[in-house]
């Protein structure tokens, strides 16, 4: 089950993927060709709406040419 605090977390981490991704220039429609994620699930994982799994994670970071950690490097307000 999903609780606030959660909900608050995976809306923070949507925004930092976001301004990564923003960041490198890259639209969704080419981050999705980078991680082979569709561009919807991209727009959803930004607003916070879904958890994501390790693998998700590391699609991303490989896409942004980051370190998966840099996905995670924010505060929670």
């Amino acid at each position: 089950m999903i609780t606030p605090g959660d909900k608050k977390a995976l809306k923070e981490f949507g925004e930092n993927l976001r301004k990564l991704r923003k960041e490198k220039g890259l639209s969704l429609r080419e981050m999705s060709y980078a991680c082979s994620i569709d561009n919807s699930k991209i727009a959803k994982i930004e607003k916070g709406m879904i958890n994501i799994t390790l693998t998700t994670l590391l699609q991303l970071a490989v896409a942004l040419e980051v370190h998966p950690s840099s996905l995670l490097d924010y505060e929670l307000k």
